[in-house]
């Protein structure tokens, strides 16, 4: 495969394994590993995502965008999928893209909201480990909104350390 094509090939899988090292490098050894899966995951599938999608759930262009679906809407009915969208969607713009969110909105408020989320997600959940893992984001959701923090901050400054491929390859 030729250098360019090879970067346009990113699949959700090599997306995955992209996020899970980057959480790794920015977590204590000790941190629960389906909680970091979990979290890899919420940040590959919206690294692929659109704003505008339109056979899924789009990603979110801001907070406000999910104070609106989620808090406003009185039209959805409780739901733990939705929910548990609502919480990651909250775990993705407050942590990842903290910096950008932090002009216009409380991010604190909205780090609550999005563990309210996962918590209520976890209590219509029909699989004990699965509700047993969303309980747990709830209950770590700071802890890990500022590792999705770090990681945006550390992958934005490596963007100055990586050196220009060479120019034949163009």
């Amino acid at each position: 495969m030729e250098p360019l094509q090879e970067l346009l090939a990113v699949d959700h899988r090599r997306a995955l394994e992209f996020f899970v090292t980057g959480l790794q490098d920015v977590s204590d050894p000790g941190v629960d590993r389906q909680e970091l899966l979990y979290n890899a995951s919420v940040l590959a599938h919206y690294a692929q995502v659109s704003t505008c999608a339109g056979l899924e759930m789009p990603a979110p262009a801001n907070l406000t965008a999910i104070f609106d679906n989620f808090v406003l809407n009185a039209s959805i009915p409780p739901d733990g999928h939705l929910l548990e969208v609502a919480g990651a969607q909250c775990l993705f713009l407050t942590g990842f893209f903290e910096d950008r969110m932090r002009v216009r909105h409380d991010i604190r408020w909205y780090a609550e909201l999005g563990a309210g989320f996962f918590n209520r997600a976890a209590g219509y959940e029909g699989s004990t480990k699965k509700a047993r893992l969303l309980a747990m984001i709830a209950r770590h959701f700071e802890p890990w909104r500022q590792r999705h923090a770090r990681l945006s901050r550390e992958l934005r400054d490596q963007q100055y350390l990586l050196t220009p491929p060479p120019s034949n390859l163009m």
